[in-house]
């Protein structure tokens, strides 16, 4: 049974994220994951969203970041006064974003638009190695349902390289916890989990179960005590609407 200083914390943690947005459906979607840091003192949860967005052109993960103390990606220098800069951190006490590619640009891109392969195209430069672009019986391995056979969309080719290379269109460990003080160890890693959908205004991190007893978990430093019992929705067939919101 936890006391009363750790029901306090509990309820600062749940309180920190609950107006926190961690959107997974305005891009289209193709790999998540949660990691969970905690000390004795200090909290994070960092989420890796890795998809394509036909707004940014190059497929990219977004390192969304959580918790009680965080290493910033700018300072005062990078924005056009120091009182900007505190309006951010007043803003945004409790989180910071940042996005890597992990998929270098290149020929393997249409000339003409950015949201399907080269005609021409035979490999892509994925953290620098090459990997073969995918046949179209090679996606329907993966669920993947090619709109326009045989030219393969990006969004096609990330959810493809989801399933064959995961950990290589993810984040690296530096990377995903960039705004994690190192003095912050890593707690829990999570490949699935149910997600609040927060485009509806009633949903929140703070209200789900999921980060409810994930900042149980942080509290005690048990594990076990994240232990759902809702289904997991972080796979990219079940958000079909992203990437056209």
């Amino acid at each position: 049974m936890l006391g009363s200083a750790r029901i306090d914390r509990v309820r600062k943690i749940i309180q920190e994220l609950r107006p926190q947005r961690v959107t997974i459906q305005f891009e289209y979607l193709a790999a998540t994951r949660l990691s969970a840091y905690r000390s004795a003192s200090d909290w994070a949860i960092a989420i890796e969203v890795f998809g394509f967005s036909p707004r940014a052109g190059l497929p990219d993960v977004h390192v969304y970041t959580f918790g009680s103390r965080l290493l910033r990606d700018k300072g005062p220098a990078d924005y056009v006064s120091r009182e900007a800069f505190d309006k951010y951190l007043a803003a945004n006490p409790h989180n910071e974003s940042r996005f890597f590619c992990p998929i270098s640009e290149g020929s393997w891109q249409d000339p003409e638009t950015d949201e399907v392969l080269a005609e021409d195209a035979t490999v892509v430069p994925v953290r620098d190695q090459p990997v073969d672009v995918p046949r179209t019986s090679e996606l329907e391995k993966y669920g993947i349902d090619v709109i326009e056979p045989p030219r393969v969309q990006t969004f096609e080719l990330c959810r493809f390289l989801a399933g064959a290379h995961r950990d290589a269109v993810l984040a690296t460990p530096a990377e995903r916890r960039a705004s994690v003080p190192l003095d912050v160890p890593e707690f829990l890693v999570l490949d699935e989990w149910n997600h609040p959908n927060v485009v509806e205004d009633t949903e929140r991190p703070s209200g789900s179960q999921t980060f409810q007893q994930l900042a149980h978990a942080l509290v005690t430093g048990d594990a076990s005590d994240y232990s759902p019992s809702l289904p997991p929705n972080t796979h990219w067939s079940l958000w079909p609407d992203g990437g056209t919101l």
